[in-house]
């Protein structure tokens, strides 16, 4: 497993499929990072408190376009 520091540095666009499955494009700082020893290695994503809103954002609207897909018998 590659282990890595991810900063997101712009949210460009975010998108949604029937299967399921939220998409989004980013501008990020992508780098390899050494695993600490005796913690379970994981990479990490890092993102300002804009980009965090952005991301909050993003997904309430792309859920929201899930639900309105959903019959009402399902909601």
């Amino acid at each position: 497993m590659k282990i890595h520091q991810i900063e997101i540095q712009k949210f460009k666009a975010a998108s949604n499929s029937s299967h399921g499955t939220v998409s989004f494009k980013v501008d990020a700082l992508v780098t390899p990072k050494t695993p600490v020893d005796g913690i379970e290695p994981g990479s990490l994503v890092t993102m300002s408190e804009a980009n965090a809103r952005v991301l909050m954002a993003l997904l309430k609207k792309q859920l929201a376009e899930f639900d309105g897909r959903k019959a009402r018998s399902q909601r």
